[in-house]
């Protein structure tokens, strides 16, 4: 008898098991009985068993070596507090299944040594237990798990009802996940890959770029790379296509010091999307935390991926690179209570996940389904050990924590004390490389800008917003503004941070993109397939006139305008700023502020757009901005500004000017205003050199101006400047090369409506 079937003729009996686990029990036995018969002659037809030796626990995973007596085989362990059993499951070119029960268990974790297991062998577990939803136990051993520890994962999760651990058809669904669906996964899912560890990083050269000279983009490694014309149609879409030498100019070109990748851990599609006939384009849903996704390598997948991977990160090094992952590591692709059984649902849903008061269910601060439980030692072990392995077997500089609020809750509430912080700040690999924090989640008291501690950097949505603010014409107050343009000391002057605590930026793969921002007012995310429910409606975008493209050259110079003033904003601010690729360019996702499911022409970045004067003009205009942040250490300092002389004979680091030439009040500084004078010295510079000497360099003076209207200005005269040159102009479409008429202190000068004008000081 079909499921389906055998699911109808049985529906009366279970709407009346809502509530009664016995019934809805007797009734699971009734439906499932093909199933168990049909799972007992799968195990009977397995292949024999070869020997297993006992082997060790340590390290977790696959790891192939060599053996006792010098013969070479795989040792595997696996952490499973809580089974009763564990088969190891192997895979041959066909598909046919070798189970091998492993009978070592040390402190919890089930371990055995297989002579001539070789990489590129697929495997996966079995995992026997108790089923008993209504405590939180969900073993389920007719369902292959993918090994938390896989290093390279073969194949891809298409989410049939098989890799359901429940009957995910179930008549009544708000009891479906206590019944248990015997039908075997293993044709379904993708296997894990053994992989030797044979590479030499020696020859490697990391960039080790300090915090105050970064410059971060963020690019989806698939998106960035699947329509340039000059990589090879084979490695669109892939890390060698990252990896190619038109890739990698163009990122030199502009002059950033890192990518930063969005996930590349195996991740899997979630069924909503796939009934929709669209797949997770992002990646925020991650299943394999050791595995490079495999749909992004061009050499194969039968652990290929993982050389492809080095070798991207190694021609990103050669070039100055440096290479930051975004990581998920505060929910898995199995969601809640009626998500699939991939992995680590399977082999101890207790150990792994948070749970709730009713262990059925599962906290939920991510708004995905699950959350990994972190307090507990095994899967903070299972984060840290991704970490490091991908900071020492893979060679990247960072990562960037989705959702690190979740990470740094304790039982209940964020805690800066959690055990996952505490760990990263004594761990001396981790402690050393760049660790950025997305810093909120959805659950109660999860916004925590500013509460980091140090070590870690912060994606400041405050500069975010009081940014676009400014420039759409809702002037915050000066004070905001004023914070967020010198490095938001409000949020980070403390405890020995600095400014490149803020990772500034004004936009993200999350929202509009620069352009949509002054394109568009409204999110028009139809094509996603939520009615336009999803995404965020607070976007502070202004769509200078028109909503979405506009034939009037007008709107069109004015949206040009815009997106200088606001690239050239975020680029000369103090902190670390991000760009995200194809907003130097001009990429439109047409409004879509929630491309996540978007894996086409509306997640991709659109390279013909340098085919057009006024992108490319965009393109030189960042790329000319970070020169000059590059050559400026007053524009990338290392200390907060004091708002005082730093030498007896020097001005104060820092002054605000109004649109007259006086210094601003503390009446003006709680005002929003249009106009204002930035004024940076490079005489007051605190800190010296590697050399112990004292780092000067030129003074600045930034006006923005965010009026319709243009303005005037006067500049500040003695001791201030004597005279200025223009260095920067955003009302102009083309920047001048040559130096500028100089223009001396106390002239009025007209201000160019909605611009941002670039000043040095000449002394």
């Amino acid at each position: 008898m079909s499921s389906a079937a055998e699911q109808e003729a049985v529906q009366d009996p279970e709407r009346e098991a809502v509530q009664d686990p016995g019934t809805v029990a007797a009734v699971r036995a009734e439906i499932v009985e093909v199933q168990r018969t049909e799972y007992a002659e799968a195990v009977r037809a397995a292949a024999p068993a070869p020997a297993v030796w006992p082997g060790a626990p340590m390290p977790l995973g696959a790891r192939f070596r060599v053996g006792p007596d010098g013969v070479a085989g795989t040792n595997f362990a696996l952490w499973a507090g809580g089974a009763e059993a564990v088969e190891l499951c192997l895979f041959d070119e066909r598909g046919v299944e070798t189970r091998c029960p492993l009978t070592e268990l040390t402190h919890e974790i089930w371990h055995g040594f297989v002579p001539g297991v070789r990489p590129g062998q697929r495997y996966g577990y079995r995992v026997h237990g108790r089923w008993d939803p209504w405590t939180g136990a969900r073993w389920n051993a007719a369902k292959l798990l993918l090994d938390p520890y896989a290093r390279a994962v073969d194949g891809t999760f298409s989410l049939p009802p098989e890799v359901y651990g429940h009957v995910r058809d179930w008549p009544d669904q708000h009891v479906a996940d206590t019944v248990r669906d015997d039908r075997d996964s293993a044709p379904h899912v993708p296997k894990g890959v053994v992989v030797h560890d044979d590479d030499d990083w020696v020859e490697d050269r990391r960039p080790k770029t300090p915090w105050a000279d970064s410059v971060i983009y963020e690019l989806h490694v698939r998106g960035f790379t699947k329509l340039h014309p000059d990589i090879p149609p084979e490695l669109r879409g892939t890390y060698a296509g990252l990896a190619h030498p038109a890739a990698i100019e163009h990122l030199t070109r502009l002059g950033v010091t890192a990518v930063e990748l969005l996930p590349v851990h195996q991740f899997a599609h979630e069924d909503h999307l796939l009934r929709r006939g669209l797949h997770n384009h992002w990646g925020y849903n991650s299943i394999g935390y050791f595995a490079p996704h495999a749909d992004y390598s061009a050499s194969g997948t039968a652990g290929q991926q993982v050389g492809e991977f080095k070798r991207m990160v190694r021609a990103l090094h050669d070039a100055g690179i440096e290479v930051i992952l975004d990581v998920v590591y505060n929910h898995t692709a199995e969601a809640g209570e009626l998500g699939p059984m991939l992995s680590l649902r399977g082999i101890d849903n207790r150990g792994y996940y948070r749970l709730e008061g009713d262990p059925r269910r599962y906290a939920d601060y991510t708004g995905c389904g699950n959350t990994l439980h972190v307090v507990q030692p095994q899967v903070l072990r299972l984060i840290t050990d991704s970490l490091r392995y991908w900071v020492t077997e893979m060679g990247v500089d960072g990562f960037r924590f989705d959702l690190a609020a979740a990470l740094a809750r304790s039982m209940h509430d964020v805690d800066m004390l959690s055990p996952f912080l505490a760990v990263i700040a004594q761990d001396p690999v981790l402690r050393r490389v760049k660790l950025i924090a997305e810093p909120w989640d959805v659950g109660n008291g999860g916004y925590q800008v500013g509460a980091f501690p140090p070590l870690w950097t912060e994606w400041n949505d405050r500069y975010r917003d009081a940014v676009r603010d400014f420039w759409r014409g809702a002037l915050p107050d000066v004070r905001d503004l004023g914070y967020r343009l010198t490095g938001s000391s409000d949020l980070y002057a403390w405890g020995g941070r600095r400014p490149y605590a803020s990772v500034n930026f004004v936009t993200a793969h999350d929202g509009f993109t620069l352009r949509d921002l002054v394109s568009y007012e409204q999110k028009h995310n139809e094509a996603n397939g939520e009615g336009n429910r999803d995404g965020t409606n607070d976007n502070r975008a202004w769509n200078c006139g028109a909503e979405g493209e506009s034939d009037d050259p007008e709107i069109n110079r004015l949206r040009r305008r815009q997106l200088r003033n606001l690239l050239t904003t975020l680029l000369l601010s103090t902190g670390v700023p991000m760009l995200v690729a194809g907003d130097e360019m001009g990429r439109t996702q047409g409004g879509n502020n929630n491309a996540y499911c978007q894996d086409n022409e509306t997640g991709w970045v659109d390279w013909s757009l340098l085919d057009q004067p006024q992108w490319r003009e965009l393109t030189a205009l960042t790329a000319r901005v970070l020169t000059l942040r590059r050559t400026h250490p007053v524009l990338r300092r290392r200390a907060f500004f004091s708002g005082r002389a730093q030498a007896p004979d020097g001005l104060r680091d820092l002054a605000w000017f109004a649109r007259d030439g006086r210094e601003m009040t503390e009446g003006d500084w709680y005002a929003p205003a249009a106009t204002l004078g930035l004024y940076l010295s490079g005489r007051d510079i605190p800190g010296r050199d590697a050399r112990g000497e004292p780092v000067t360099d030129d003074s600045f003076l930034a006006v923005l101006h965010a009026g319709a209207e243009p303005t005037s200005f006067v500049l500040p005269g003695p001791p201030w400047g004597d005279a200025y040159e223009l260095v920067l102009d955003t009302s102009r479409e083309e920047q001048a090369e040559d130096p500028g008429t100089l223009l001396d202190g106390g002239t009025e000068m007209t201000v160019p409506a909605r611009s941002v004008l670039l000043l040095r000081v000449v002394e």
